[in-house]
């Protein structure tokens, strides 16, 4: 049988309110737990319910698994094999209200649609939408059978059967939508879970566990409100800016941060270490998160990060000086030592400076009074099967490079090329020209720029490749890819002035002059989404194994995945490669 723990949360009082909700009122709620035996099939139902996301707040209506948002986790050993029956149960249409209005007035920043506002508007066939999903467990090796296939979703009535191998070491992964372009609609109603893989490297650390290790996953959200009485009424509301008369959307943000369903929850903690699996599941915020106390000053040398995406991180790294930023999709293991705040109030606190209006607190921690017996000490090594990958001696010489461009249009909507290394320019769009610090002058040209152009990307199965991936845009958004199938590290981050014309869709001279950006030690752990700021040219290493198929690349802030940064790549047996005939597609040869 499989095993599910729900942890109750006790009630206490608190503090001041925000758009007429209290602060820090409602306990933080624990996912319940799945741990299915090996080889064991489940079925997890996607169903239609109704919940608080705050108390004070009517409920709302949520798609869910198996009835939780976020949806339960499930615990599995590395190496032990699972299947699940992801069934699709959800009654009528998305639970959701879209709205779009002028960027000048910030609509994100306020709940209510709006529409006696200028410029305000319903975005038409949203709640038309059907229950039309597909699940992807990110950052699981699968064959691509099981890895959640865009256009592979189904309707109501439908399942689909995933069996993941688990052959990855002690990791979190997580699991969402990823219905073809209405990803960002499927996950803001609820569609997201956390998936944890455990092995004997993690047990041997004796990292604290049970009650004192928490899954905290964050999220925002809008809501719609009462046009008599102006009360907010537990309605999910999609409400994002656009650049007039006809510019792109700009993608959502809202006014709520959620941490675990919950809106700016408390948890009560013991004065001793805890570990926190962090998540970031928004459609787009970038978090910058600091330990502060009641008066807003930073603790963060009570902080530890311990894991990444990809799983444990050589030794503990500190936060950086300025916090911990955490792209959407971005996971960090993370210990806190509350035993130097006994009796005290902490918050977890956003400092990301696009805020602006937005309440920056996330959640309360409110430490215990009495000493706490705690059997765990913080160690200097925590993997020691980690290894760093350097050029010639850990990467393989014998390796592909994947060159991928991310960029502005002439109409200020973001894309993401795949390129093709040619041997001179071919003149006119689409042609990117690099001067390789390391190879002299690199001419690219562009192989696909939407999800159904030709697939570009071929690699051998369990081969390495390196990804470079450039933002040709001088100005913001910066990008948080994520790439199918593979774990990799960063190998550098290096800046430059670019030299792309969005009129002319190419660089207009071989853009030059990078200097390298130093890596955060967080950076160097295993990973499967990174941050890629505009102005910079950041290279990641990954072997490709453990499936094969056709697999996704995108950008994870999900409007724009949904809206065309998306490609596939094929990984195949090098046995068969040299039977398939492709147009366009080729190995990028390090």
């Amino acid at each position: 049988m499989t095993e599910i723990i729900e942890r109750p949360a006790a009630t206490t009082p608190a503090a001041e309110p925000n758009w007429g909700l209290t602060k820090f009122l409602d306990p933080l709620p624990v996912p319940p737990v799945l741990r299915p035996h090996n080889r064991e099939t489940i079925t997890i139902p996607m169903v239609a319910t109704r919940q608080k996301l705050h108390s004070q707040l009517p409920e709302s209506t949520l798609w869910t698994y198996a009835g939780h948002f976020p949806g339960p986790t499930i615990e599995v050993r590395s190496g032990r094999q699972v299947r699940i029956s992801w069934s699709n149960e959800i009654d009528g249409k998305i639970p959701l209200v879209a709205v779009q209005g002028p960027v000048a007035t910030a609509p994100a920043s306020r709940p209510g649609r709006e529409l006696d506002r200028d410029g305000y508007s319903i975005i038409e066939g949203v709640t038309d939408l059907p229950s039309w999903t597909v699940v992807h467990l990110h950052g699981a090796r699968t064959n691509a059978g099981n890895d959640g296939w865009a256009h592979n979703a189904g309707l109501k009535g439908t399942s689909q059967l995933a069996e993941y191998q688990n052959r990855q070491q002690a990791m979190p992964l997580w699991y969402h939508d990823h219905a073809m372009a209405i990803t960002r609609f499927n996950v803001h109603t609820g569609l997201a879970g956390m998936y944890l893989i455990r092995d004997d490297e993690e047990d041997a650390l004796g990292l604290p566990h049970g009650d004192h290790e928490i899954p905290l996953i964050i999220t925002d959200r809008n809501l719609d409100t009462d046009p008599a009485t102006g009360a907010l009424t537990g309605q999910l509301l999609f409400k994002v800016p656009y650049v007039p008369p006809n510019g792109p959307l700009i993608p959502f943000s809202g006014p709520f941060n959620l941490v675990n369903g919950v809106i700016w929850p408390h948890l009560d903690v013991d004065a001793r270490w805890y570990r926190f699996r962090l998540l970031n599941a928004a459609n787009s915020r970038f978090y910058t998160l600091n330990l502060v106390d009641e008066n807003n000053v930073a603790h963060n040398e009570a902080v530890r990060l311990i894991g990444t995406d990809g799983g444990l991180l050589p030794a503990p790294a500190e936060l950086p000086a300025g916090g911990l930023t955490v792209a959407p999709a971005e996971r960090f293991d993370v210990l806190i030592d509350f035993s130097r705040f006994k009796g005290q109030k902490l918050k977890l606190r956003n400092a990301d400076p696009a805020l602006g209006t937005i309440e920056p607190d996330l959640m309360e921690f409110r430490v215990d009074g009495r000493a706490k017996r705690d059997p765990f000490q913080l160690p200097e090594k925590v993997s020691t099967s980690y290894q760093r990958l350097v050029h010639g001696s850990t990467l393989p010489d014998d390796h592909d490079h994947v060159w991928i461009a991310l960029l502005l249009n002439a109409d200020g909507h973001p894309e993401m090329w795949d390129l093709q290394e040619v041997d001179a320019d071919p003149g006119g769009k689409g042609v990117i020209e690099l001067q390789d610090p390391n190879g002299g002058l690199r001419t690219f040209r562009m192989n696909g720029r939407v999800f159904d152009d030709t697939t570009g990307i071929f690699i051998d199965h369990d081969r390495w490749a390196v990804w470079n991936l450039v933002h040709l845009a001088g100005r913001p958004p910066a990008h948080p890819i994520h790439i199918h199938l593979t774990e990799f590290q960063a190998l550098f981050r290096r800046s430059f002035t670019t030299t792309f014309d969005p009129a002319a869709e190419r660089t207009t001279t071989a853009i030059k002059g990078f200097t390298d950006v130093p890596l955060e030690k967080y950076e160097e752990g295993w990973k499967d989404t990174i941050i890629v700021n505009p102005g910079q040219w950041v290279s990641v290493a990954g072997r490709f194994g453990g499936g094969t198929g056709e697999f996704m690349f995108h950008c994870h802030i999900l409007d724009h995945e949904d809206e065309g940064m998306m490609r596939p790549f094929v990984v195949h047996p090098p046995e068969v490669a040299k039977f398939h005939v492709h147009p366009g597609g080729h190995h990028h040869d390090g």
